[in-house]
């Protein structure tokens, strides 16, 4: 049985096929895609392949944020480009209902997805890539305990515009050395 990872307004469940429908919906939102270096449109197929080839082999472990009073689904967070043998990991999320923006949720997810990927993961390093001019984003990656690491110039090129982005990262409280 899986851990419930909840902070008393939001918990965090393992992604599973059922949710396809609402992940297709809610990444394909502009308002989302806007905010990815991937900004092509997600489909069905697409969705089952990522499930396939990076969840199921374990290079993703992504999950759904539900609202703790109803249980609905309001968006994902996920660790990707899972390193084992550096114990590190890249965070991503987004928030697919607009009803869930701009009330912290996305914050106390970045913090319940760090909890889980340094407790179950044995992580020592989660970093994001972040847009530098995405301000709100920034923030709540600082609330959740991010700290930025890089900034790099012309780093992404998105319909023919070069994009800054941010490098972030949280380190956890791990040994040095692993054994």
């Amino acid at each position: 049985m899986q851990k419930k990872y909840s902070d008393g307004n939001i918990y965090l469940r393992l992604m599973t096929l059922e949710d396809t429908e609402d992940i297709v919906r809610w990444r394909n939102q502009e308002e989302v895609r806007s905010n990815f270096i991937y900004q092509e449109l997600f489909t069905v197929q697409s969705h089952e392949r990522w499930v396939e080839t990076m969840v199921k082999t374990g290079k993703v472990v992504q999950m759904v944020i539900c609202e703790e009073e109803t249980g609905k689904g309001i968006g994902s967070v996920y660790i990707r480009d899972i390193d084992h043998k550096h114990h590190k990991g890249e965070y991503g999320i987004f928030i697919g209902e607009p009803s869930g923006r701009g009330r912290g949720i996305g914050t106390a997810a970045a913090k319940l997805m760090l909890q889980y990927g340094f407790k179950e993961l044995s992580l020592h390093k989660i970093f994001l890539r972040v847009f530098a001019d995405n301000i709100q984003a920034i923030r709540s990656y600082e609330k959740a305990g991010f700290v930025q690491e890089a900034y790099l110039k012309d780093d992404v090129c998105i319909d023919g515009k070069y994009r800054d982005m941010l490098f972030m990262a949280v380190i956890g409280e791990t040994k040095n050395e692993i054994d």
